[in-house]
């Protein structure tokens, strides 16, 4: 498999042995214990001791990088400054996009019961720039005498949303690594996508930073494909985890490329999985890291 790929594909796999030998990463920060892409997410995720703050971006109207997982104001997680529910109908229409940074931060995504989430915490947070995110994690780190984590940000887009919920995939990488370059963590960050064109941007312009290709649950063609349709190889693989096979592992191991699926929030798979052979595991619940063995 390797063999078949390395003539026609170039590797770059940016100092992928530098990671940890098993990263734990919280998925939104801890999505099924606080409210998600929130900085409490993220420093509660490091209280839990993950190795891996995985995270989302979207960009504003006016530029900023802020953390969300949609575009837009979800109805799940979401209300608006007069104290309204988001509705299903309404929340794509409070496109982020269109709105300036000082608009979005007066929504609150943190009060509402998440209807999957039980166990989420709820308390008034607003979605934060990922400027501030950092900030706060090293602020964290310095109190608590830890390594900084890795930062894992997969930019949200496709081809269809171009101009309507993000900008083009060169102007969307260049904000996001004006933020990472101003903040001195391009050696802690991953830049994660299920969007090619993001990737292919990144190792032409940015080859020193870790990329990860995202693979969907029902995306049925082969690794092989996969990474001819990229044109290299990324630091990490990282597929929807009902994806994992011992081959995958296999295959991965074999090419260099991390092998780190998403998203598992039950033990039993947890453990599995690791002995499986992954590299790392995400997930909404880095509570569970604890009790691998």
């Amino acid at each position: 498999m390797a063999a078949i790929i390395s003539g026609c594909l170039v590797s770059r796999n940016q100092s992928a042995k530098t990671m940890n030998s098993f990263d734990t990463q919280g998925h939104r920060g801890c999505r099924g214990l606080m409210p998600e892409n929130t900085i409490p997410a993220m420093l509660y995720a490091l209280d839990l001791g993950v190795h891996t703050l995985e995270m989302d971006a979207v960009i504003s109207k006016d530029g900023q990088v802020l953390l969300s997982h949609e575009p837009f104001f979800n109805h799940e997680i979401s209300t608006t400054p007069s104290g309204k529910r988001v509705t299903l109908e309404e929340e794509k229409s409070l496109n982020m996009y269109q709105m300036n940074y000082a608009e979005i931060v007066q929504f609150d995504v943190g009060l509402a019961p998440h209807p999957r989430f039980p166990q989420q915490k709820h308390m008034r947070v607003s979605k934060p720039l990922l400027a501030n995110v950092i900030d706060s994690v090293k602020v964290y780190c310095s109190k608590n005498k830890r390594a900084l984590p890795f930062f894992n940000i997969e930019t949200k887009s496709d081809p269809t949303g171009d101009g309507i919920y993000h900008p083009l995939p060169a102007e969307f990488v260049d904000r996001l690594m004006f933020v990472v370059k101003d903040k001195q963590i391009s050696n802690q960050v991953i830049i994660q996508s299920f969007d090619p064109r993001i990737l292919q941007y990144l190792h032409e312009k940015y080859p020193d930073i870790r990329t990860a290709l995202l693979i969907e649950d029902n995306d049925a063609r082969s690794l092989a494909v996969q990474l001819q349709q990229l044109g290299f190889i990324p630091t990490t693989y990282s597929p929807a985890f009902n994806l994992v096979t011992p081959l995958l592992v296999k295959q991965c191991k074999e090419m260099g490329m991390l092998l780190i699926p998403w998203t598992v929030n039950d033990l039993p798979t947890l453990q599995q999985l690791k002995h499986m052979g992954v590299n790392g595991i995400i997930s909404d619940y880095p509570n569970l890291f604890a009790q691998l063995k």
